[in-house]
């Protein structure tokens, strides 16, 4: 079923899905890390995703102390936010074609984390050295997403251009992702490894998962292997493993997040 994609992206999905596993069209995701509500704080939030249908994405963080609640969602073309302080006052509520623009981006690029829905992209090779170009169409718009792929098959960078609106500029096309750096030795062309800039200038770069590896997760890892088997039932992203529910109707896996400030 891969055999025709370009080669990053067949490695990509061999590593990340094992032979037997369902072709899912949903993906359930548990994730935490930070996210900004004024200044950065702590989040869990659980996902379900659905490429290229759509998303919902419900939050809990706190604000002096007291949960902020809402979710984020995409589906049928249309797009809302809603956030809420102690599930009562109204925090922000967002909705509207540029928020569905926007929503549509963060869903195309999201493809890393739910791999078997791979098949509702168009698929070409990118124009650096291991990366493959995902084609959507979502809401009426054209999604570009190009993936960069390590050696042994790890996400190493998810770039597109997003619709939206940062602090202080109008809305626009904007560079959203972990940029494709080159963070391990290239199969086109091996050279040492070094480290990358990821998000807003953090370091990055493949670490261990030991006592020894730095505290701070490297963003531009993505690691997510669904269940073929009880041996491949973990997601990661950066150092972090965490063995999911089981699976149902469709997959579920665990993830650890980190939104870098710029």
């Amino acid at each position: 079923m891969v055999e025709d994609l370009p080669e990053p992206a067949r490695r990509w999905l061999r590593h990340a899905i094992a032979p037997g596993t369902p072709l899912a069209a949903a993906t359930e995701l548990t994730m935490h890390g930070t996210i900004r509500l004024g200044t950065w704080r702590r989040f869990t939030a659980t996902q379900v995703l659905a490429p290229p249908d759509g998303y919902i994405w419900a939050a809990t963080a706190r604000f002096l102390g007291l949960p902020v609640v809402g979710y984020d969602r995409m589906s049928s073309g249309t797009a809302t936010m809603r956030w809420r302080l102690l599930d009562m006052i109204p925090v922000m509520n967002a909705e509207g074609p540029e928020i569905a623009r926007s929503a549509a981006g963060r869903l195309a690029a999201e493809v890393v984390l739910a791999p078997t829905a791979f098949r509702g992209a168009t698929w070409t090779a990118g124009g650096l050295p291991d990366t493959a170009v995902g084609l959507w169409h979502i809401g009426g718009d054209e999604q570009r997403v190009e993936v960069r792929v390590g050696l042994d098959g790890t996400v190493r960078g998810v770039l597109i251009e997003r619709w939206g609106r940062p602090p202080g500029a109008p809305y626009g096309q904007y560079p959203f992702g972990s940029p494709s750096t080159p963070s391990e030795p290239s199969a086109a062309s091996p050279s040492p490894r070094r480290c990358g800039q990821a998000g807003g200038g953090a370091p990055t770069g493949r670490t261990r998962a030991s006592s020894s590896a730095p505290r701070s997760p490297p963003p531009s890892i993505i690691d997510v292997r669904l269940p073929g088997d009880p041996g491949n039932r973990t997601s990661r992203i950066g150092q972090e493993e965490k063995a999911p529910t089981p699976v149902m109707s469709r997959p579920t896996i665990s993830v650890w997040m980190c939104s870098v400030p710029s």
